[in-house]
């Protein structure tokens, strides 16, 4: 098995844990439906069995696997009932740096705006991607970055003087810089392109194939969809955004990640999504979407319903259908675990 896939295992769940999300029981009687759009949307793509139906109606938070494409990606999705206001949800994640915070986090920086090359002070690569990256070649890279990006590292560091590391973590700012100050100007269209493998991996089509996939953007946020395929030209109504990247302890390799979070207030509901532009280890690309709807006769609270897709090589094969597996399996027990935490803090601010 290869150190890739190895990774890959010691990764799984990754994409469900690093989505805070919230959840909770409620006591008392509860009305026996969900919202019409979103019991719509659960009867018709996400498919609970009737006994999931009946623990997420009574406040319990439940997950399901969805269906993906099985040599690449990973689709959960979860959802439970959090009896606290939505404005305390979103005013928590705005506060993104407290948010996503805790020993699996050493570091959460929301980014400038515009960025700023102080916004990546702290930025810092562990000694063996350090190492990696004096004998990387492009197509063979632990550390995945675009070819353009590897050549000016190599070209910029010495590695005979005792400053390259020093040096190579300048050069990674700089280039962590100049890779959300692209996206800003030009969308996907200026996001990483990976030759790891025999084909190149285009990180703005995998991003747009995936979400082709999901029905909770095609089917009922199509603006919200055109906006994530066609940001900066395309704007949101009501709705605010920023950068920030963040440093993440899973797997056997610290992964920094670079994300576009945005939060849309909608009449029925609000939409927080957080977009993967960039990630060192593991994932090609992810979605965290979070959909936070009111439910009136329920009482005080909400429901929280997240979709999370992440894409990866190392699925395909057999090899890759017994990693897949273990991934899926984590994925559903980190989901269970992140919405019953994040219930806790939401509800007990």
């Amino acid at each position: 098995m290869d150190t890739r896939r190895t990774h890959l295992i010691c990764a799984a769940g990754l994409a469900a844990i690093m989505i805070v999300v919230t959840g909770g029981a409620q006591s008392g009687q509860s009305p026996a439906r969900l919202p019409a759009r979103l019991d719509a949307y659960i009867k018709d793509y996400v498919k609970l069995t009737p006994e999931q139906q009946k623990r997420l109606l009574a406040g319990e938070p439940v997950t399901q696997l969805l269906e993906s494409d099985p040599a690449k990606e990973v689709a959960i999705f979860g959802a439970v009932w959090v009896a606290a206001p939505i404005a305390r949800y979103v005013e928590a994640v705005k506060n993104i740096e407290e948010f996503e915070k805790g020993d699996n986090f050493p570091v959460t920086k929301r980014i400038s705006s515009p960025p700023r090359v102080e916004d990546f002070d702290r930025l810092s690569l562990p000694p063996d991607d350090v190492a990696d990256l004096r004998t990387c070649k492009v197509g063979d890279c632990e550390l995945q970055l675009g070819e353009a990006a590897l050549v000016r590292i190599q070209k910029e560091t010495d590695w005979s003087k005792p400053t390259a590391r020093a040096d190579v973590e300048r050069s990674i700012r700089r280039l962590a810089l100049d890779y959300v100050t692209a996206y800003r100007e030009g969308g996907n269209s200026r996001l990483a392109i990976y030759r790891d493998a025999a084909r190149p991996t285009f990180v703005a089509q995998e991003f747009a194939t995936m979400l082709d996939r999901m029905p909770s953007l095609t089917t009922y946020l199509p603006d919200l969809k055109k906006y994530l395929l066609e940001y900066p030209k395309v704007t949101l109504p009501k709705s605010e955004s920023f950068l920030y990247w963040q440093t993440a302890k899973f797997g056997l390799k610290p992964t920094i990640r670079l994300n576009h979070l945005t939060i849309a207030d909608q009449q029925t509901h609000v939409a927080v999504v957080s977009k993967m532009l960039y990630a060192s280890h593991y994932f090609w690309t992810a979605i965290e979407l979070r959909i936070l709807v009111p439910d009136p006769a329920r009482g005080e609270g909400f429901w929280f319903a997240n979709v999370n897709r992440s894409r990866s090589d190392g699925l395909g094969g057999f090899v890759g259908s017994v990693i897949r597996g273990k991934v899926r399996g984590e994925a559903e027990e980190g989901m269970q675990a992140a919405l019953k935490v994040t219930k806790s803090r939401t509800e007990n601010r």
